[in-house]
């Protein structure tokens, strides 16, 4: 069994067995990592641009993410899931962390959060 945590608001919900307080650190802290992976053309995070689609915490402590970019064209796209790939991993008590790029479905404005829409001023 793991724990499949879509990331679209800050809450992350645990159905792993791992202990939920143990589930629910890691969630906290790998969303806290993701928050420090900035797009070097954009000036808000990738968690706050929706560009994180989904975080998989398995049993064995390995992390999948689905992340998306952008655009299919985006000059990060060799150095942001890599980045990614770092910032969770550097997370106690993660174990292999497999970042995966997808473009389904296709990134839109709709997935930034408030504080992305404030930073950038896309009211």
């Amino acid at each position: 069994m793991t724990d499949t945590a879509e990331i679209k608001t800050s809450n992350m919900q645990t159905n792993s067995a791992l202990p939920p307080e143990e589930t629910e650190r890691l969630g906290g802290e790998i969303v806290a990592a993701l928050k420090t992976v900035f797009d070097p053309e954009i000036p808000a995070d990738i968690y706050e641009l929706g560009l994180i689609y989904k975080v998989d915490i398995k049993d064995d402590r390995t992390v999948d993410v689905l992340m998306t970019l952008t655009t299919p064209n985006c000059p990060a796209a060799g150095e942001l899931p890599q980045m990614v790939e770092n910032a969770v991993a550097s997370v106690p008590g993660v174990g292999v962390v497999n970042v995966n790029l997808v473009w389904e479905p296709a990134w839109t404005p709709d997935r930034m959060t408030d504080e992305a829409r404030l930073v950038l001023n896309m009211w």
